[in-house]
């Protein structure tokens, strides 16, 4: 086959394509404004604006939940936003918080992502609204979707391994994938652990900048984003999610703080 022949080049732009669409959120589509208003922004400080970093995903009105590894240096530099579709554009129906407590769960491990779990203590109440409400969680007991269950998350984070960030809130639906798949060495092995769920469909993942946004089964949390791939939408790295109704416990004695 010669260079540049149609065959070639035809694949070359597949190729390319399928590196731009990346299988991550940008398998989904664009949420309509509002309709998840539990949607948390974990805005971090650079220089002189904010930008955002990870997601969350408010419990109680002055309680968000997210991942631990978003939030290892604490909380201080964080805006918390709520109320927010486009993270440009200003309206009244955001509403920017500072976080007063952070409560890492004390096993969580950088090293395999294992309890990834944390809650975060607003300076103040949240006042509900249209564009601001609680989501309920999973406890223990509940029932958790089981393989091939879809379910679906949301948030700002990258649209395509090159980086590329969305402005207003993308959503994604996701398939709960077999655990023995998940725990398979040429997948994730031994870092698969009782706390992780695994999710994934084609062309379809998290990516960067989501972490911490919740996984929703009938309308109810049920895992938050915490680690996969080094590249969103990797065939035997999919999407990992950490287990809510696992720490129960652990989330009830935090609560009460």
């Amino acid at each position: 086959m010669s260079r540049g022949s149609p065959d070639l080049v035809t694949a070359a732009a597949a190729l390319f394509a399928s590196i731009l669409a990346c299988e991550c959120i940008t398998g989904g589509n664009e949420a309509i404004a509002h309709s998840r208003p539990y949607m948390a922004s974990l805005q971090f400080k650079k220089t002189d604006t904010f930008k955002h970093e990870c997601g969350g995903f408010l419990v109680a009105e002055q309680w968000v939940m997210t991942a631990a590894h978003c939030v290892l240096q604490g909380g201080q530099g964080i805006r918390l936003v709520l109320g927010a579709h486009s993270l440009a554009e200003s309206n009244d129906l955001k509403t920017h918080f500072t976080i007063a407590e952070v409560f890492r769960h004390p096993d969580f491990s950088i090293n395999t992502y294992d309890n990834d779990i944390a809650l975060l203590k607003l300076d103040r109440v949240a006042v509900l609204s249209d564009a601001v409400k609680t989501l309920e969680f999973q406890r223990d007991g509940g029932t958790n979707p089981q393989t091939d269950d879809v379910v679906s998350t949301a948030g700002w984070g990258a649209k395509n391994n090159l980086g590329s960030r969305p402005d207003k809130l993308q959503e994604v639906d996701v398939a709960v994938m077999l655990r023995t798949l998940c725990g398979r060495s040429d997948y994730y092995g031994k870092g698969f652990t009782d706390n992780m769920m695994c999710a994934s469909a084609r062309r379809k993942d998290t990516c960067d900048g989501d972490s911490g946004g919740p996984l929703v089964f009938k309308g109810v949390a049920v895992g938050i984003t915490s680690n996969g791939g080094k590249k969103c939408g990797t065939a035997r790295k999919p999407g990992l999610y950490t287990i809510i109704s696992r720490f129960t416990q652990w989330i009830d004695g935090t609560m009460q703080q």
